[in-house]
């Protein structure tokens, strides 16, 4: 079951990019939503992108070489103002065409790929922007909803096992293979799909933050649909 913007006060919904980029991070609130209704045909952007792996990032140059008819130009004019607004504030927007991501499976009882609930860590002052145009969007967790995956009993103990080394340098493994960032839901959890057209800013684990990291991960695709995600 999915808990909604409304019912959250994990959630800020905001209705400008400045409102999104200035608003404070505060108590339980580590989620901005720039809310918004796009107009324009990206469905049309997807199906005349060419997908070179699995994950293919899309230049600008790429966008405007598109024949696309007046819907669709409207879609890209979004996407164009949306790279243009990241970069001025100072981030590196990436747009991704995606048929999927890679799967870790290899442990089997811990997976760090990006479909499992993580967080992300950065040694600066940074946030996460995304949003999903087309296809299959993102969820959150509450961070009360979620256990981390290190702390529950079974998990640890084989990742010691893994580890096999002195116990002061546990914690620094835990780390450094950055297993320590994925989380488990809780029974009866409620995530939160972050939609599709609408600009979110994610806090992330940094020194500077005053609230915790918003747990988020990576939706499964629709089968034979593509994503177009733009991220930084």
């Amino acid at each position: 079951m999915n808990n909604t913007f409304s019912d959250s006060d994990q959630i800020e919904k905001v209705s400008t990019f400045s409102e999104l980029t200035d608003t404070n991070f505060h108590g339980n609130m580590n989620a901005i939503c720039w809310y918004r209704s796009l107009a324009g045909d990206f469905k049309e952007i997807v199906s005349k992108l060419q997908l070179k792996d699995n994950i293919t990032e899309v230049s600008v140059e790429d966008l405007l070489a598109l024949e696309l008819s007046e819907k669709g130009s409207i879609a890209r004019k979004v996407i164009l103002n949306d790279v243009q607004l990241l970069s001025d504030f100072g981030a590196l927007p990436s747009l991704n065409l995606l048929k999927k991501y890679d799967r870790d499976e290899e442990l089997g009882f811990i997976s760090t790929d990006v479909y499992s609930y993580h967080v992300d860590r950065s040694p600066i002052g940074t946030n996460t922007f995304l949003c999903t145009y087309y296809g299959a969007a993102s969820d959150i967790l509450a961070n009360d909803q979620a256990e981390q995956k290190i702390l529950i009993p079974e998990i640890r103990e084989k990742l010691k096992k893994l580890h096999d080394g002195p116990d002061e340098e546990f914690e620094d493994f835990l780390k450094e293979y950055f297993f320590d960032l994925h989380y488990e839901p809780k029974p009866n959890a409620q995530p939160i799909n972050l939609g599709v057209g609408h600009l979110w800013r994610l806090a992330v684990d940094h020194p500077a933050q005053h609230v915790l990291p918003c747990i988020h991960r990576a939706p499964v695709e629709n089968d034979g649909e593509y994503r177009l995600l733009l991220i930084c």
